[in-house]
């Protein structure tokens, strides 16, 4: 049972401008391409670190130069990065299904995703976006009630919360597409962040784990499986010694003990590991693969990755 998938992409794949990332995603559309003649019936999640980043930066700049044009909010940019890197997965895997003569549907939803404010990551922001500031005009920013921290000797950088998906605002409109066989392209970058005040959605300036949010996703629409793409064909336990093991599977027991014992890095693997785990636990019967985007196809064959529940 694995027809009905959720597909997460890492940001870093796509490039960090787009002349790379109209590049990267021709390599991606074949691989979703495949998995579509295969039966397999898919929503595409992706990261956009690299890409926001750039969005934020470029406007920030903007509102240097210019005292004129006004400082873009953190929610705007992430939709923006939703649009630019959905057009172009959307536009790769649609060319790349007219050169097999394949009449599937294609489409981009711009996805807003419900966080709560008594959340903890609202106490705490740790996560770094747009550009390098000297501690003078961090300052400044401060003062004007923007959380500023220093980034490694590089300067000092806004930081914003973290927190974890409670609800996708859009998801009737994504299970209809699903339903009807549309391959839905949703939550880019772990979606715009959201709360509920006053009988209303507002944006939050945060940033959702991309991986969260696609586990929530995989659950809301039913998937059989949710598959996290990441630069390696397998997960690893003591990663970088000579003492490496690559797994081809483990429990959610033996995934909890690893994670025990520090196995999986806070940035890279470690927020993988833990939305698998809450997707296996979601409902008897899922399961979840981490693999690399050139092995998927061979990883829901069961001959490569890592199977997860």
């Amino acid at each position: 049972m694995n027809k009905k998938i959720v597909l997460a992409l890492g940001g870093n794949a796509l490039g960090d401008n787009p002349e790379a990332q109209k590049a990267s995603v021709k390599n991606v559309a074949a691989a979703i391409v495949n998995l579509i003649e295969e039966g397999k019936q898919l929503i595409i999640s992706h990261g956009n670190g690299p890409q926001v980043g750039m969005i934020n930066l470029a406007m920030e700049l903007g509102s240097k130069a210019d005292t004129s044009i006004p400082e873009m909010p953190f929610p705007e940019c992430g939709a923006m990065s939703q649009g630019y890197i959905g057009f172009h997965i959307q536009n790769a895997i649609q060319n790349e299904l007219k050169s097999r003569n394949m009449d599937v549907t294609v489409s981009t939803v711009v996805t807003q995703v419900l966080v709560d404010r008594a959340d903890a990551a609202f106490n705490n922001p740790t996560k770094p976006i747009g550009g390098f500031y000297t501690k003078e005009a961090a300052e400044k920013m401060i003062i004007k009630g923007i959380n500023m921290k220093e980034d490694s000797g590089r300067g000092y950088r806004r930081v914003v919360p973290s927190p974890k998906p409670v609800d996708i605002i859009e998801k009737k409109a994504i299970r209809y597409l699903y339903d009807i066989g549309t391959v839905v392209i949703a939550a880019g970058g772990g979606g715009i962040p959201v709360l509920e005040e006053d009988n209303r959605y507002v944006g939050v300036p945060a940033v959702i784990d991309k991986d969260f949010t696609s586990e929530k996703l995989a659950e809301l629409v039913e998937a059989d499986v949710l598959v996290i793409l990441t630069a390696v064909e397998k997960v690893a336990i003591n990663f970088g010694k000579p003492s490496v093991k690559w797994l081809d599977s483990m429990s959610v027991e033996e995934a909890e003990l690893y994670i025990n014992n520090k196995e999986f890095a806070e940035g890279s693997m470690l927020p993988k590991i833990k939305s698998a785990i809450l997707f296996c636990n979601s409902k008897l019967g899922r399961r979840t693969l981490i693999t690399s985007i050139e092995k998927v196809s061979e990883g829901l064959s069961f001959k490569t990755g890592t199977w997860i529940g």
